[in-house]
């Protein structure tokens, strides 16, 4: 495979990935990655996002979008949460 193909399989793989973990909608998820720069961010660092383990990918690209201005209080719901309140 090209890397170009690579990217576009890793990306269509983590932006469902990110969508079940916030319990967002697709198109949900996309809008929400697109504002706060999280597709901009998998654009640029899939190379080394895609060598992770897919928990922590999902939760780095959480951090840049609320790093970005986003929310700062979502729970995944793979055994890891981000809870802000205290």
């Amino acid at each position: 495979m090209s890397d170009i193909s690579d990217k576009i399989s890793f990306i269509s793989c983590i932006i469902p990935e990110f969508a079940a973990a916030y319990k967002m909608s697709m198109p949900n998820a996309y809008n929400f990655l697109k504002k706060y720069g999280g597709l901009q961010y998998l654009y640029d660092e899939w190379w080394a996002l895609h060598t992770e383990n897919i928990v922590w990918a999902v939760r780095d690209i959480y951090e840049v979008c609320r790093n970005n201005g986003g929310p700062d209080n979502a729970c995944i719901s793979w055994r890891l949460c981000v809870d802000r309140r205290d």
